[in-house]
């Protein structure tokens, strides 16, 4: 009897144990890349390679955000890559060409501050679609925004014939110069990247742990028909989640395009990789309901030291496509086996 007794305690403790270390999967992969290749790449941990990285990484957490909100709803946003590759050539456009007036003759130059609203309002714009596609017309999420991906890519495409948009430094005649200082500049020695992703992430947590709005996104991820039941207007809290990443995403395209004062209509391609690997590397799960800002900050931490230690270590933009993509499938893998000790089910095994 103590033997057995002996038995189920030693199991006990290393399901809590092993239960933990799921748990804080992503925080334990930190320290893993980080230590990995503060060793093997020389400088690696130096503050001028840190900067760099956190601003890398700020690109990756920004879209995250607006992907938490996404997922944690049930649904998934492979639009994102494209909506921030349409953004940043939506600036370029207004930058260098203004918004034109044909029957007037003329050319309207937005300031820069309004190119930004302009530019976010395109990305919310183009989620509430996603979003209305999903509600209204019943499309699955995965079809919905693949479509939209091939048609934001190639509305980016079409704006130029394919080519770039240089030079996004403004002209002082049109009152609309400072684009780079959104991308490349820095306040107190901090990147104003990794400065604007504090502020939303702050709000975003704020958001997504304190308000009524929160609380109906997990409620529709945990259980669509009792949310429903309960009152809560499903169609519109699930637009209002597609319409958060959207603009996140075009924040994104903004910021890529400011910090190379350029826009490529290629820019943003696999970045909708990267924002998943971030979110469900964080504790997210893709079956919705289940997720925090802060774990999607830790996954984007991780994604990006990964991503910036491949390339200082010489590694192939092909490989890291790979060892991404086999990080979002452990993390997925990890995810249904916490599910399965959560039901009890790991003992059957």
């Amino acid at each position: 009897m103590s033997e057995t007794v002996v038995a189920d305690g030693s199991r006990s403790g290393g399901r809590t144990v092993l239960n933990l270390a799921i748990r804080l999967r992503a925080l334990i992969a930190l320290f893993v890349v980080l230590a990995f290749f503060g060793v093997m790449a020389p400088n690696f941990l130096s503050l001028a390679n840190g900067l760099i990285m956190a601003k890398h990484i700020a690109i990756i957490a920004v879209l995250g955000i607006g992907m938490t909100f996404v997922v944690l709803t049930g649904g998934i946003d492979l639009s994102v890559g494209s909506v921030a590759g349409l953004g940043g050539m939506v600036a370029g456009w207004l930058i260098l060409n203004g918004i034109v007036l044909a029957p007037m003759g003329v050319a309207i130059f937005p300031s820069i501050p309004l190119v930004i609203v302009l530019v976010v309002a395109l990305g919310a714009a183009i989620g509430l679609v996603n979003g209305t596609l999903i509600t209204r017309f019943g499309v699955a999420p995965f079809i919905a925004t693949l479509g939209m991906l091939y048609v934001a890519r190639g509305a980016a495409l079409l704006l130029s014939n394919g080519t770039t948009f240089p030079n996004l430094v403004g002209n002082p005649a049109f009152g609309n110069q400072g684009f780079q200082l959104l991308g490349a500049g820095r306040l107190l020695g901090v990147p104003v990247p990794v400065l604007i992703l504090i502020v939303l992430a702050a709000v975003a947590a704020i958001v997504a742990a304190h308000t009524p709005f929160g609380r109906r996104i997990y409620a529709v991820g945990g259980s669509e028909r009792a949310a429903f039941l309960s009152g809560v207007r499903v169609d519109r809290i699930k637009c209002a989640a597609y319409m958060i990443s959207g603009a996140c995403a075009a924040l994104v395209g903004l910021i890529v395009a400011s910090d190379l004062t350029s826009a490529h209509p290629a820019s943003g391609e696999t970045f909708e990789l990267s924002a998943i690997a971030a979110v469900v590397l964080g504790g997210a799960s893709l079956a919705g309901g289940r997720g925090t800002i802060g774990g999607t900050m830790i996954g984007a931490c991780v994604i990006g030291v990964l991503g910036d230690g491949m390339v200082m270590m010489g590694v192939s933009e092909f490989w890291q496509m790979v060892i991404k993509g086999a990080v979002i499938v452990g993390a997925v893998m990890l995810d249904q086996f916490q599910q399965r000790m959560a039901r009890g089910g790991w003992s059957k095994a």
